[in-house]
């Protein structure tokens, strides 16, 4: 019999009336924002009555870096939140929403698979409750005031050519990378070159994923520096009176987003930044909700650990004063192979070997989390139905010289019951209480060197590589007084190093950075790195192609 499809698995789940899941929290009716009979937005206000209540326990989910053979840490996000209720533990789960780029690329959508999916997982993956709408629209606004303003005479003294906001679309489009706009006379504006990036990588998103409350919202909206001066001053969102207007944009995308899993538990997804260009984490306003109202809330940072992972501690709990008590680095036999050397095509083929030298880019993202960070660590080896018990073995006796557990999940094939044992072994490792959390660099650390930790610490390169133009940027922003923030690393995701063909455990590298800039609203400084590029394009054959509505009306292809 052929196994249903992920579409087709979560069409016909039996969602229960999103009312019936806020009550699974204690979330009074009133305080929900209905989006139909299965979402519903958590209204702020009741989230920041919940500010004295104690905080329940706090587990990343992460992985190690992604493949072409595919991980899972989504979907184990899901089966572990599933499992964990199933064993007694009142849990809620918070994920990122997908961007339209990759559902329409190449990665597909991001809302679990198999028996382990939150749904409605067409809404979700599509345009969902409108956030990254309001997101794209606000970021869009600011940059239509920066060009009115020049317009209308530049009283703020902006130069032209220094102009740092660009717009942002979301959707994958490369021909928008760099463009000429203003063209077609003086009605038209002030010719000039500038470009699109994809909404997840706007510091808007940043910044609303990191906002505390509407206040802080508005006020981190307000210090985004849009351009310089001549005299190298920064003009602001603030200067050009945007900061309000951008604020009323984002009032209720701002609330988290309720939804449920198939197992009817409670999921809250709400902010969607990519890990390799920007934080990667869901919004903080959803997470300390979610810790007020469950005993354990699971969380996922986007790809690899050496990304998500680290911005996760370095960033997101460094600005939110979040102290995770646990982590899971999800693996699977699959990938761990191509880590080991196998070729995409001869992934069915049983090899234990491959299967052990492949772990060493587990063990590189297990002792970062776990010695790097403090975070004791649980290995999560996601199953495939190729697998086999000898290279499960595998896993195992590389994760015994790594002093970490291995458990085989099946979540995908039997949803909660197959990730009990992950759920009792998370369990373990918050009860025994070793948590040790610590960032990997001090806020004193001057940029440069807070790059150089990354890239030794988290990465193994030998060192980093910036030119005397990078230099004199990271000197300006401290001068300026951004030296205590903290480095957002844009980076391929496939490696550890700037080589996404370079996989495993990579050592005699060095990173190099072309470019820095200022994100001062959402509070820290982008490195970007190799050739990661902040709008991505479509693959030779999109997703796209195979995406359409059946007779019926139902959408198809949609991963």
């Amino acid at each position: 019999m052929t196994a249903k499809s992920d579409l087709e698995i979560a069409r016909a789940a039996d969602c229960r009336p999103i009312a019936e899941i806020a009550a699974k929290l204690d979330i009074p009716f009133e305080n929900l924002v209905p989006f139909g009979h299965d979402k519903a937005k958590v209204s702020l206000d009741y989230a920041a009555s919940l500010k004295d209540r104690p905080d329940g326990k706090l587990v990343l989910v992460t992985a190690i870096n992604p493949t072409p053979a595919g991980e899972g840490k989504t979907t184990t996000t899901v089966g572990l939140g599933d499992a964990l209720n199933r064993i007694g533990k009142r849990t809620t789960i918070c994920l990122r929403e997908p961007s339209l780029g990759p559902c329409f690329g190449m990665k597909g959508g991001a809302a679990g698979g198999g028996y382990a999916q939150v749904v409605p997982m067409e809404d979700i993956n599509l345009h969902f409750t409108g956030d990254f709408h309001a997101i794209t629209t606000a970021h869009n606004l600011l940059a239509a005031m920066v060009d009115n303003h020049l317009h209308w005479g530049n009283a703020l003294g902006i130069d032209p050519r220094r102009i740092v906001w660009r717009r942002v679309m979301d959707m994958n489009d490369r021909a928008l990378r760099d463009i000429a706009i203003g063209l077609g006379g003086t009605a038209n504006g002030v010719v000039r070159e500038s470009g699109f990036d994809i909404t997840v990588a706007s510091e808007i998103m940043a910044i609303f994923c990191l906002a505390e409350d509407l206040a802080d919202l508005e006020r981190r909206l307000g210090e985004i520096v849009v351009a310089y001066r001549t005299d190298d001053t920064p003009v602001t969102a603030r200067d050009l009176k945007a900061d309000g207007a951008m604020a009323v944009l984002l009032r209720q995308a701002l609330a988290p987003n309720l939804v449920q899993t198939l197992e009817n538990n409670p999921a809250l997804v709400h902010g969607g930044p990519f890990a390799n260009i920007a934080h990667g984490c869901n919004s903080m306003v959803a997470t300390k909700t979610a810790l007020k109202l469950a005993d354990y809330v699971v969380t996922e940072a986007g790809f690899g650990a050496d990304l998500g992972a680290e911005k996760f501690f370095d960033i997101k709990c460094r600005k939110g004063g979040l102290k995770p008590d646990a982590a899971v680095v999800v693996a699977t036999i699959r990938a761990l192979k191509m880590h080991g050397g196998v070729g995409r095509e001869a992934l069915g083929q049983e090899d234990a070997e491959a299967v052990s030298r492949g772990c060493a880019n587990l063990a590189r993202h297990v002792e970062n989390v776990k010695k790097g960070f403090g975070v004791p660590v649980v290995v999560a080896v996601n199953r495939f139905s190729a697998d086999t018990q000898a290279e499960f073995e595998a896993v195992k006796t590389a994760c015994a010289t790594m002093e970490v557990e291995a458990v085989l999940c099946e979540h995908w094939a039997k949803g909660s019951a197959g990730t009990e044992a992950l759920a009792h072994a998370v369990v373990g490792l918050v009860e025994a209480g070793t948590a040790d959390f610590q960032p990997i660099y001090p806020d004193a650390m001057p940029l440069l060197d807070k790059i150089r930790a990354v890239a030794q610490k988290v990465y193994r390169a030998d060192d980093v590589v910036a030119d005397k133009r990078v230099r004199d940027q990271l000197a300006a922003f401290e001068a300026a007084g951004y030296g205590d923030l903290p480095v957002c690393m844009a980076k391929t995701q496939y490696s550890f190093s700037t080589d996404p063909a370079a996989r495993g455990a990579p050592t005699g590298f060095r990173i190099p950075v072309r470019e820095v800039r200022l994100s001062a609203g959402a509070g820290f400084v982008v490195a970007l790195t190799g050739e990661i590029m902040t709008m991505p394009g479509l693959p030779s054959h999109p997703a796209a192609e195979k995406i359409g509505i059946s007779r019926e009306g139902w959408i198809d292809g949609l991963f």
